[in-house]
């Protein structure tokens, strides 16, 4: 039986390198399929992996019909036996929906890889509509790691390494710091954080300023001794 699957997890989890083991793993026992993408970090038509793998693929739009796709494939004589639907976080809940029916009537595997919810904290609206409707959704095992060691949880978005949790939901940013951990104004980013610093809004960045200062208190107090974590807070 088909099944429809989602991969969830963090920024900097391996989705997309398991995205390209999965397409090759099923290409090499016979099997057609078709990779989708959406706003890849290498740009467009292409699913990209941090390690530096790398395919085409069909780039989906907010007019694409997943089932006008797999019908035009397959009336041409194509075989679709599954399809590789990496970022489809930024998928509508329409295009989820058509992926559901792909594997209800006509047998297709659905693979879908996604981040769940974004810089606030907040489901994006494919993730959401996945969850909701997937056979199973799997959290990828490989660990995202916070600043400070422990497992992240949450994906923080930065402007000159200040974090911020207003603005658009979709907005491109660099997600490799610096060399030394300066950043050009204005300059938006994305690191993965643990909850706790997630919530006193304290990014790597703010981590080096207070690693500059000198302690005067016998505890953490982190959240209260950058420049910006106030007004954040406050935001």
């Amino acid at each position: 039986m088909a099944e429809l699957v989602f991969f969830s997890g963090t920024m900097d989890c391996g989705k997309s390198t398991l995205a390209l083991q999965m397409d090759h793993n099923h290409r090499a026992r016979g099997r057609g399929g078709v990779r989708f993408s959406c706003n890849d970090r290498a740009g467009d038509s292409t699913i990209s992996s941090r390690l530096g793998l790398r395919t085409d693929a069909v780039e989906v739009h907010p007019t694409t019909d997943f089932w006008d796709e797999v019908v035009v494939r397959r009336t041409s004589g194509l075989r679709v036996d599954y399809l590789i639907c990496d970022e489809a976080q930024f998928y509508s809940a329409a295009q989820v929906e058509q992926l559901a029916r792909l594997v209800d009537e006509m047998e297709v595997d659905v693979f879908a890889f996604g981040i769940t919810s974004d810089f606030r904290t907040r489901l994006f609206p494919g993730s959401q509509r996945l969850i909701e409707l997937a056979d199973k959704v799997q959290v990828l095992q490989v660990e995202a790691l916070c600043w400070c060691g422990r497992r992240a949880t949450q994906n923080a978005r930065t402007v000159d390494g200040i974090m911020v949790v207003e603005g658009e939901q979709v907005m491109v940013g660099d997600v490799a710091p610096t060399d030394d951990d300066r950043e050009p104004a204005g300059v938006v980013g994305y690191e993965t954080l643990c909850r706790r610093h997630y919530m006193r809004r304290v990014t790597a960045h703010g981590a080096n300023l207070m690693a500059g200062s000198d302690p005067t208190l016998p505890f953490d107090v982190d959240a209260c001794l950058w420049p910006g974590a106030g007004e954040a807070r406050r935001g």
